[in-house]
């Protein structure tokens, strides 16, 4: 079974998320959403999305962890993986969600990190 495919995203927390936003377009030429092609499925009609974003800093979308920042992982199969998860021992946060762009999990490492599983509609 494969876990984690790649990288969803990267979120962290900041004290101006338009100010960062700004400053990573015009500096770096980043923008919200990194479209690529998913080399294990090329015939997708549309390009696979890394999504790269500021949070404020009172957002509490990473709790339980007090960690600022959170990734966002690519995965296939979310439920199956969640249940795998479980049973070894790993903690769950939540049930998953579904939204028209995919599903969502949450777990924590050993550290209190929270990480997202995205299983995405590509």
């Amino acid at each position: 079974m494969k876990r984690v495919t790649g990288i969803g995203g990267i979120f962290f927390k900041s004290e101006d998320p338009k100010k960062m936003k700004e400053w990573y377009a015009a500096h770096l030429g980043i923008q919200e959403v990194f479209k690529w092609t998913d080399i294990e499925k090329p015939e997708a009609k549309e390009p696979a999305q890394t999504i790269w974003s500021p949070f404020k800093n009172d957002t509490t979308y990473f709790s339980p962890s007090d960690k600022p920042y959170m990734f966002n992982y690519r995965v296939e199969n979310l439920a199956e993986l969640l249940r795998v998860l479980k049973e070894e021992g790993v903690t769950v946060i939540g049930e998953m969600q579904e939204f028209p762009y995919g599903k969502f999990g949450w777990i924590l490492d050993p550290e209190g990190n929270k990480i997202e599983l995205w299983e995405p509609v590509d």
